[in-house]
C-alpha cells in the first residue's frame, strides 16, 4: 500500500534528519515507529503525509506518487495539537474537513458527533478548543482527523498527555480499525497492544525492525537505539 524507498532529508540549517530510509506499510496493517527524541520520526510522518517535499528518495500509495495522493490517502496528527485546531467549537472543528469537501454543515456536524461519541467525548462538542486541556485536544484533533476518512492514519504521539481512561479508548479504537496505522511513540506498552510490526529509527536511519513483541524483548537494541524495555518487561 504504502512505501518509502530510500527518503533522505535535510533542514535549511543543514541538519540531516533522514538517511535513507526505506519502510513499507500494507493495507490494514498496524506499524510502529519508535526511536529516541531526534531519531526522525516526526520529520518521515510529515513526509508520508505529504506535508513535506520528498528531496531524495520516493514515496508511493498503491504505486502512485505525490504530495497530492499522499494529502488525500493519509490522516496525521501532529506532536502539538493546538497546530491543528482552528475553529471556535469542538463540533465545528471536527467537521472542518467535511464542510471544505462539499458536504453540508448540518450533515458534517451529523458525522462529526458519532467521531466525538465513538471517542467519548461529545460531551465537548460545544466547548472552544482553544480552553480544553492538552489530553482533551489532542482527543479532538484524532477525531478531525479520523472525519476525513484517511486510508492510512499517521499518528504522532497520540496518547500523549491522555489520562488512563482516555488513553484505553484511543488504543482501543486503534486496535478495532481497520485501517493502517503508522505509529510514532515513545509509549512501548501502547505500541505492543496496538501493532504487530515495528521499526525503530536512530539518527535518522532504520536501525531495526520486526515483529512484536519480540523486538520490544531485545533489550540490547533498545538500549543501543536510546529506548528502554517496556513496562511490563522491566520488572
Amino acid at each position: 500500500m504504502l512505501e518509502a524507498d530510500r527518503l533522505s532529508y535535510h533542514y535549511a540549517d543543514g541538519h540531516e534528519a533522514l538517511r535513507g530510509v526505506s519502510l513499507r506499510v500494507d493495507a490494514g496493517e498496524k506499524v510502529a515507529l519508535v526511536g529516541a527524541n531526534g531519531s526522525g520520526k516526526s520529520t518521515l510522518l510529515l513526509h508520508i503525509a505529504g506535508a513535506v517535499e520528498v528531496q531524495s528518495g520516493r514515496i508511493a500509495f498503491n504505486g502512485r506518487e505525490g504530495s497530492e495522493i499522499l494529502r488525500a490517502k493519509v490522516g496525521l496528527t501532529f506532536q502539538n495539537a493546538d497546530d491543528e485546531i482552528l475553529m471556535p467549537s469542538v463540533i465545528e472543528d471536527v467537521a472542518f474537513s467535511l464542510v471544505a469537501s462539499g458536504m453540508s454543515p448540518s450533515t458534517a456536524h451529523e458525522q462529526a458527533g458519532k467521531i466525538l461519541a465513538s471517542l467519548g467525548i461529545s460531551h465537548l462538542s460545544q466547548r472552544p478548543p482553544h480552553r480544553l486541556s492538552g489530553g482533551e485536544k489532542r482527543l479532538v484533533t484524532f477525531a478531525g482527523v479520523l472525519a476525513s476518512e484517511p486510508e492510512i492514519l499517521a499518528l504522532d504521539e497520540p496518547t500523549a498527555g491522555l489520562d488512563p481512561r482516555a488513553r484505553r479508548r484511543v488504543i482501543n479504537f486503534l486496535r478495532e480499525t481497520d485501517r493502517a496505522v503508522l505509529l510514532a511513540t515513545h509509549d512501548l506498552d501502547m505500541a505492543l497492544d496496538v501493532c504487530a510490526r515495528a521499526v525503530i529509527l536512530s539518527g535518522g536511519t532504520v536501525a531495526a525492525e520486526g515483529s512484536l513483541p519480540g523486538l520490544f524483548t531485545d533489550g540490547a537494541v533498545l538500549e543501543a537505539n536510546g529506548l528502554e524495555l517496556p513496562l511490563r518487561y522491566s520488572v
